[in-house]
């Protein structure tokens, strides 16, 4: 049986700073990170869009994001896709999606402020 990968890139920005909390006796930091994305459409119109992911940070990743990771901070990350599920309002399943981060690089000189 072959072996399988869980890997994740991403790069672009922070959209508020690092959100955090203790769970247990480990520190966990959430950000939300915005990837801008343009292309051109079949009629030759630019369209821009503005894809969200959930970003996991724990421990000394935590405090990292918690010290440097702002509203508009770039960001390029290396992590891996987790996912859970629960029972919504209406009884369907739903299921929620985030990346637990392994690896940031924080690029401190590129910012942005609206997304």
């Amino acid at each position: 049986m072959e072996s399988a990968t869980n890997k994740v890139v991403l790069s672009g920005f922070a959209g508020a700073d690092a959100e955090v909390k203790n769970v247990g006796s480990q520190k966990l930091a959430k950000v939300r990170i915005a990837i801008n994305e343009s292309y051109r459409n079949s009629s030759g119109e630019d369209i821009k869009k503005v894809q969200w992911f959930n970003l996991i940070f724990w421990n000394a990743k935590a405090d990292i994001a918690e010290a440097q990771i702002k509203k508009g901070t770039g960001l390029t990350i290396e992590g891996k896709l987790q996912n859970s599920s629960y029972d919504g309002k209406d009884g369907s399943k739903r299921y929620h999606f985030e990346i637990v981060v392994i690896d940031v690089v924080i690029r401190e000189n590129e910012k942005q402020n609206a997304f």
